[in-house]
């Protein structure tokens, strides 16, 4: 069955019916105008010989418009109702006279080379507005995706998917490795400057827990007067270490945590016994139920944070999304080399698209017009080109007639 608009066909079988009236009209007018000058000589012989030849043209063209769509008067003359009986012929040249002229590679990329497309998009996101409307869509679409994620397809996702890879890889090396480059260009002392103020604002704000957790230690024959003396001592000097640790970036004992990490990177590396050690407790992790719960949480707390920050029309995701588009859609527009380099990928990926996929994008003319009836769709086709065609009836009955006044004119002056 062929789905089409109602309304659309409506109007478009009102305009082929004032064309075929119009048609027709004339082949009556020229029928009356050859009957009352029948038996006539002189400027009516004229008239009765185009009148005549009107008849013929119009009578012939009729036959060969109505011919594509049906079988004239009934009749199943040979070589009539070209469309219903050969719509799957017709859908296979469709589809090669597609596949041969549009879906071509040099078509491709002359199409996309000449279309511009890097540029036209680059000076459309300029415009701030129309950078934060993409950015709307973009960010309700993505909150949107990200709703429909639930628990178990993480969960399934991290027992089926990471887990097992996981487990096949070794541990010590990767980690080992990023532990050296981290080491190497200091990337950690950053976090141990902050790990440093955390611990030194907590043991000046929380004396009372460091004495009691080393009055713990104490012997049980220690004074207490001795004991708190000397664990209010200890307390002083640590918080005055940490914080000597924390304002010299040179410290000995940085240093010595440098050393520490890179020999911890270098076994790991290098040393069985400690990628031995790394192994097994990559394992324990692996196998404690807990790891799935604190990924799920872990993935909701993103998603509650994404999805919130997406929503919000005037939050700094969006506002951040919009500035970066818009700076990137300026500069675009300024830069030749990077436009053609974008439109030189997109044209890389259009061509293997069309030869990947050509073959099954063209063959859906082929099973879509195989599905259809054979009088249905010669009667949708009739409605979307057959006004056109009833010119042709016009034409033959207008052409017909001059060729018939030319024909008189030379039979008359031929002894």
């Amino acid at each position: 069955m062929i789905v089409g608009d109602q309304a659309g066909d409506a109007e478009r079988l009102r305009a082929l019916r004032r064309m075929q009236a119009i048609a027709l009209g004339l082949l009556l007018f020229a029928a009356v105008v050859y009957v009352a000058t029948r038996d006539t000589d002189g400027v009516w012989g004229f008239v009765n010989a185009g009148a005549e030849a009107s008849m013929v043209g119009a009578i012939a063209d009729w036959f060969a418009v109505t011919a594509l769509f049906r079988h004239p008067l009934g009749l199943p003359i040979p070589h009539t109702a070209l469309i219903p009986r050969r719509k799957d012929d017709l859908g296979r040249g469709l589809e090669e006279f597609v596949g041969e002229n549009f879906l071509q590679e040099t078509v491709v990329r002359d199409k996309l080379a000449s279309s511009e497309i890097s540029r036209r998009v680059a000076v459309w996101l300029s415009e701030p507005r129309h950078a934060k409307r993409v950015v709307d869509e973009v960010a309700e679409v993505a909150a949107i995706g990200l709703e429909r994620v639930r628990d178990e397809h993480v969960a399934g996702l991290i027992n089926e998917a990471v887990v097992p890879r996981l487990r096949e890889e070794s541990l010590a090396p990767l980690a080992g490795g990023l532990l050296e480059e981290t080491v190497r260009d200091g990337l950690h002392h950053s976090l141990v400057d902050l790990a440093l103020v955390e611990l030194h604002e907590w043991l000046v704000e929380n004396p009372d827990t460091v004495t009691e957790v080393l009055g713990e230690r104490a012997p049980w024959w220690t004074p207490p007067a001795i004991s708190d003396r000397v664990t209010g001592r200890i307390h002083l000097e640590l918080v005055r270490w940490v914080a000597d640790i924390r304002d010299d970036p040179h410290h000995r004992a940085r240093k010595a945590l440098d050393s520490m990490l890179a020999t911890l990177a270098e076994d790991l590396l290098h040393d069985p016994e400690t990628q031995e050690k790394a192994e097994r407790f990559k394992e324990r992790v692996l196998d404690h139920p807990q790891v799935i719960a604190s990924s799920i949480s872990l993935w909701n707390a993103l998603r509650r944070a994404l999805t919130t920050s997406l929503h919000d029309p005037d939050g700094a995701v969006r506002a951040t999304l919009v500035t970066e588009v818009t700076a990137f859609a300026r500069r675009l527009a300024g830069d030749t080399e990077l436009q053609h380099r974008i439109d030189a990928h997109l044209a890389d990926a259009a061509v293997f698209a069309v030869d990947r996929y050509g073959v099954e994008v063209t063959g859906i003319i082929t099973h879509t017009i195989d599905r259809w009836d054979g009088r249905e769709a010669a009667r949708k086709i009739e409605l979307h080109v057959g006004r056109d065609l009833q010119f042709i009836r016009i034409n033959g009955t207008i052409v017909g007639g001059l060729v018939g006044v030319l024909i008189h004119t030379v039979t008359v002056l031929l002894p």
